[in-house]
């Protein structure tokens, strides 16, 4: 099927074009910008999340706009009419590459490695949204790229930036729980369907969407309004289900304050499995060896209604999103994605004011977590969650997915990038990309 918004000869040129960057990194030259310069900003993804995460940037000169969507970015095209506007974001780099100094990734899932890739390799910084990719083999290579061409990175998971889950890293690392080694991490998401087949009908293309780029790397199927804008999620070939997309939120308390690296082991219990979509329901275990003083650590993670024991956290309920990290000095429940907490000793966070705040503090919460990653971009420290933290934490998250998808414990060699035990298990770690997209 071919774009109807580009003409087949203009596809090859640009496909030629962009797969030679994807394929063949360069050294590219890059302005160096004082602290009160404006970046040029391209946005990839204009509606949806893609919409608050341009917004968050907005102190900079929003240069381009790019979606395949007209709809959903309406929005966004209205409020930046000043901003170029193009459909395929291969395009718009290739042809204003030299006037964008950075770029935002807001797209589905598996759209997220493309898009960044060539703007790293093209010498853009980049803020992507969580899960930083649709695979382990995308994580392990966006980490890569940005080390090499030496970007200013940052991934979308905003409660990394939240003064009080950076307050707790702090405490947790100077020891107030003692020893971790159990963590219970639950969200109620799907809030959409999964553990569903294909649709079997065939309507229609919207004039005002671009099914063929929405598709993008993912293999062809036809268009239906399970799909776009949001239910995509639930589906293996676009999405990482309830797991990709809460995990870097909900997990990142304990990735951050303890640096939990990659897993030795992951196992999956779950609902029915297919391989459309994720199951209803997961509770996966994670098994991080012994690091640093830190003891073997197993992690649980609970989706589409399962959580922990409420006894835990000793509460008669637990919310609907949270995390509880037990030490053998004391336990902390978190009931929500980030943010503040309470010990079950009874201590309280102003009780530990001898131990030092280390972490930087933004002055606000979200749009300041597009803020440090701006101020990375002009020359200013690493942003916090940059894809060598992300990057990991990605890989671990989404072997939780190929454990599901594989029906049995995993056992993981990080340097290898290899399961050891399940060599069929292997084919989940990443996927094959559509003829005329390359990485």
């Amino acid at each position: 099927m071919k774009s109807c918004n580009i003409t087949r000869r203009q596809f090859i040129h640009h496909t030629a074009v962009a797969g030679a960057v994807l394929a063949f990194p360069f050294v590219a030259r890059r302005t160096v910008l004082g602290a009160n310069s404006r970046l040029n900003l391209g946005g990839i993804g204009a509606g949806g999340k893609g919409a608050s995460d341009i917004e968050n940037a907005d102190s900079e000169n929003i240069y381009a706009l790019c979606d395949v969507d007209e709809v959903n970015a309406a929005g966004t095209f209205k409020k930046y009419p000043q901003a170029k506007r193009f459909k395929d974001f291969r395009v718009m780099l290739d042809k204003e590459g030299k006037n964008i100094d950075a770029v935002t990734v807001s797209t589905p899932d598996h759209m997220h490695a493309p898009a960044a890739l060539m703007a790293m390799k093209m010498g853009k910084h980049v803020y992507c949204q969580k899960p930083l990719t649709h695979t382990v083999f995308e994580a392990r290579q966006l980490a890569e790229v940005a080390r090499e061409h030496k970007v200013a990175t940052q991934m979308g998971n905003q409660g990394h930036c939240n003064a009080d889950t950076r307050r707790l890293v702090e405490l947790i690392q100077a020891g107030v729980l003692g020893k971790v080694s159990e963590i219970h991490v639950w969200t109620d998401r799907p809030i959409w369907p999964q553990g569903i087949g294909r649709p079997q009908e065939t309507p229609p293309v919207p004039p005002t969407l671009d099914w063929d780029l929405w598709l993008g790397v993912a293999p062809w199927r036809p268009y239906h309004a399970a799909y776009v804008p949001f239910k995509w999620r639930g589906f293996w070939d676009f999405g990482t289900g309830a797991l990709g997309d809460m995990a870097c939120h909900c997990m990142d308390l304990a990735f951050f304050s303890l640096k939990l690296g990659a897993p030795a082991s992951v196992e999956a219990h779950s609902s029915e499995v297919n391989n459309e979509t994720a199951p209803k329901w997961s509770i996966i275990t994670y098994e991080f060896p012994a690091e640093g003083g830190r003891p073997v650590t197993k992690m649980i993670w609970y989706d589409g209604g399962k959580k922990p024991s409420p006894d835990l956290a000793k509460v008669r309920d637990l919310p609907t999103n949270g995390i509880i990290l037990r030490g053998d000095k004391d336990t902390l429940f978190v009931p929500s994605y980030w943010g503040a907490g309470s010990f079950q000793s009874g201590a309280k966070v102003e009780d530990f004011k001898s131990i030092p705040e280390t972490l930087p503090r933004p002055p606000g919460f979200e749009r300041n977590h597009h803020q440090e990653w701006i101020n990375a971009c002009k020359g200013g420290p690493k942003a916090m969650s940059n894809f060598d933290y992300a990057g990991a934490m990605t890989e671990a998250v989404l072997l939780g997915n190929v454990a599901v998808r594989a029906g049995k414990k995993i056992h993981w060699d990080a340097k290898k990038l290899e399961i050891t035990n399940l060599p069929e298990a292997n084919q989940y770690l990443r996927t094959e990309y559509r003829e005329g997209w390359r990485v």
